[in-house]
């Protein structure tokens, strides 16, 4: 299950140095899957998105932080726990019920973000 970050966001911005596979963005801000991850060229995000790797995307939020869902593994691989949740101050980063995933997929998506 990937991570998401809820409106109860402060902006802080503790959680995004945090992140492996550096899927967390200040909102408003354009993110791009070759951002912190081994990708190039045109590549299908495991939602079935294809992308230029280097190209900007869409926000998800314009008012807080976010966490590209397909670029987040839970921190599984890297860490025992998502790094993003343990240092909130506010508990805001939580599992997002709507993109469940298995270890195994979790792990996998690690791996195809980082050439592994």
């Amino acid at each position: 299950m990937a991570i998401k970050i809820t409106d109860e966001c402060i902006n802080c911005g503790a959680c995004e140095p945090e992140c492996p596979n550096n899927a967390i963005y200040e909102g408003a801000v354009d993110w791009k899957a070759s951002d912190g991850t081994s990708l190039q060229g045109t590549i299908t995000m495991p939602s079935g998105l294809t992308v230029d790797a280097d190209s900007a995307q869409e926000p998800v939020s314009d008012d807080v932080y976010f966490i590209v869902t397909d670029k987040c593994t839970e921190c599984k691989g890297f860490h025992e726990e998502p790094q993003c949740a343990a240092v909130c101050p506010v508990d805001c980063c939580v599992p997002d019920e709507d993109h469940v995933e298995s270890e195994e997929a979790l792990l996998s998506k690690k791996a195809f973000l980082h050439g592994e």
